[in-house]
């Protein structure tokens, strides 16, 4: 009878955990160690010219609550599809913590309909080194939630290492990228039904 009680208890108490674990929040998190000092840093996440340095090739930023904080990755698509486009600063802690709002990429327009959100965290190491912590979440399950998840989890570690390569080799130069994006642009319209050929 005793081995019965406590294998009914076992499986109550595993039950009562199981919700639990299930219900936890799916997140991206990454860090990197930027050669840097934090206030350069924070400079180079809350203005254009900083944002132009590492993440895309144009922005618009307002470092203020409700500010804008849009990342165009293709400044040369229409409105809407440059990128994160009309995404906002939720909060601002100066020379320690920033958020905004996040949108999946153009390619998954279901995601990319409604919102995730972005915590960056920043912590001085020394006075020439500043640590760099991204926390994504707010992901959807299933579908498009996943392709976006996976998109995400690859993309901001390729942010933080062009962060941290803008700082030992200088900033990006978008030249080549830019390139690419318009012969797309060009083949794409070249293909589109009714293009003249």
């Amino acid at each position: 009878m005793k081995t019965l009680l406590t294998a009914l208890l076992a499986a109550l108490l595993l039950g009562a955990c199981l919700p639990a674990a299930h219900a936890a929040e799916r997140a991206i998190d990454k860090s990197v160690e930027v050669p840097a000092s934090i206030d350069d840093v924070w400079a180079a996440w809350t203005t254009r010219e900083g944002i132009v340095g590492f993440f895309a090739p144009d922005a618009r930023v307002e470092a203020r609550v409700g500010g804008p904080f849009q990342i165009y990755i293709d400044p040369g698509a229409a409105p809407g599809a440059r990128g994160a486009d009309d995404m906002r600063f939720l909060a601002l802690q100066p020379k320690k913590m920033l958020s905004f709002d996040w949108n999946a990429p153009p390619h998954l327009p279901e995601a990319r309909a409604q919102r995730t959100f972005v915590v960056v965290r920043l912590e001085p190491l020394s006075d020439k080194l500043t640590r760099v912590s991204l926390h994504h979440t707010g992901w959807g399950d299933g579908g498009q939630w996943d392709q976006a998840y996976s998109y995400f989890d690859r993309a901001w570690g390729g942010v933080l290492a062009n962060l941290k390569k803008r700082f030992e080799q200088g900033p990006q130069d978008w030249t080549a990228w830019l390139e690419q994006l318009r012969k797309w642009r060009e083949q794409a319209a070249a293909s589109a039904p009714g293009a003249t050929k």
